[in-house]
């Protein structure tokens, strides 16, 4: 079983090494690296396998899509048991419901309306253990250490969801889809088998127990109204969610972008994996290479990178223009790391796993949204345009989070009396570090 030591303290600027240093967060990060590349061979592989069986490219969409838009449901209706529950048992009962759900797809033939429902469910209940998880992480790592941590999830998300992509096309192409399916039910329960075996029994996080005369549905409402009431709490998580949904309805317009300009066959796939390259560069470089403060100043530098490469789709660029204006706008997704400590300091002690669910399930809700809504605008003013239009909005959600997002304090130069580690152990609101 893996040790329970202290939590890594970051103070002032910490290391890759030191957070993967922590075996509890190597553990979770590995579990959740192998997950995320589950996912994706799932995700590819169930909208190939309805395609097959309807010939419909909607509800091929549906099938791609069907596992994001519930989790906001899930959040605000089960979020709270992320702080209610035993986190080794959720956690591993979330990746064993994942291995379950994929294994029923590869096993049973069920109508299509049964198996998108299927998915479904299990949407519903991603918020509550990945909470669970992101709570943890809050927990072990603390300071800048955390927001590393954050940052090679991050990196991890972007490498797993190209692995995945690449690896659902190599094993529906060998074992079909079913038997592909099987391979990534096979995957979550490595995952589920690891956390059970390797992760300590911890407590609940929060201080509401499963007996709360409440119930959960009633908590979790509760809970998620009190953090979006909170001004500083519905800012921070407005912003981690506007400026990615506007890109991902950008994104999801690239392969009708590449048919209308004639690209060569494949090059849409060369264009759709410049987002996700773009994203692993920037966190590396800005998590490895800028000291806290500065990641918070470049906050909205990095958002508005994220939407002024886009307009340049107005001029209907060729593959390579295209190819690095969207490797430009991946890499303005770090603009995220600057927000990580700000929101954590602004969450509630007993409540920072719901906080967490909603935050992502939120986050993937909106992107899932995006693309519903820039494509009927592609319709009127064509690819580029409307790919133009997402990226002009990103960036006036760079302007709305310059007028309220405070630059962090000046860091103290050092001086005799003051050595260069005291010198960065001040957080973006003043208070010092943990």
């Amino acid at each position: 079983m893996t040790p329970t030591a202290g939590p890594v303290l970051g103070k002032g600027r910490a290391t890759y090494r030191e957070v993967l240093a922590e075996p509890r967060f190597r553990l979770l990060f590995s579990t959740r690296t192998v997950a995320i590349t589950a996912d994706s061979l799932r995700i590819t592989t169930f909208s190939v396998l309805v395609f097959e069986a309807t010939g419909s490219a909607l509800l091929s969409a549906l099938a791609f899509g069907i596992g994001f838009l519930p989790q906001l449901f899930g959040s605000l209706l089960l979020g709270s048991l992320a702080d209610r529950l035993p986190p080794r048992a959720l956690i591993a009962g979330g990746y064993a419901l994942e291995c379950a759900a994929a294994l029923l797809l590869a096993l049973v033939r069920m109508p299509i309306a049964a198996s998108l429902g299927v998915v479904a469910l299990v949407a519903l209940a991603t918020p509550v253990f990945s909470g669970a998880s992101s709570r943890l992480v809050a927990q072990w790592l603390e300071g800048d250490a955390y927001v590393l941590g954050r940052s090679l999830n991050n990196i991890a998300a972007s490498g797993a969801q190209l692995f995945g992509l690449a690896l659902g096309g190599a094993v529906v192409a060998v074992l079909g889809p079913h038997r592909a399916l099987a391979v990534s039910a096979a995957l979550y329960l490595g995952c589920a088998l690891a956390i059970r075996i390797r992760l300590p029994r911890l407590q609940p996080g929060g201080s509401g127990g499963a007996g709360d005369e409440g119930g959960a549905v009633r908590a979790s409402l509760r809970g998620a109204g009190l953090l979006l009431r909170a001004r500083t709490v519905r800012r921070l998580m407005l912003a981690q969610w506007l400026p990615p949904a506007f890109v991902a309805g950008a994104e999801g317009l690239i392969v009708a972008y590449a048919g209308g300009h004639h690209f060569a066959p494949g090059r849409y796939a060369v264009l759709m994996g410049c987002l996700p390259v773009g994203m692993l560069v920037g966190d590396l470089l800005v998590g490895r290479l800028l000291r806290p403060p500065t990641r918070e100043r470049l906050v909205v530098p990095l958002t508005a990178l994220m939407g002024l490469p886009l307009i340049g789709f107005a001029a209907e660029p060729g593959v390579g223009v295209a190819s690095c204006l969207l490797l430009l706008c991946g890499f303005g997704f770090a603009y995220g790391l600057g927000l990580q400590r700000p929101f954590l300091d602004a969450l509630p002690q007993d409540g920072q796993g719901q906080a967490f669910g909603l935050l992502g399930s939120g986050s993937m809700t909106l992107q899932g949204v995006g693309p519903a809504c820039f494509g009927p605008v592609a319709a009127g003013i064509g690819t580029g345009g409307a790919i133009a239009l997402a990226g002009g909005a990103a960036a006036l959600a760079a302007g709305w989070i310059l007028t309220w997002h405070p630059p962090p304090p000046p860091v103290p130069v050092p001086n005799r009396s003051t050595g260069p580690e005291n010198s960065t152990e001040q957080h973006a609101c003043g208070s010092p570090a943990r």
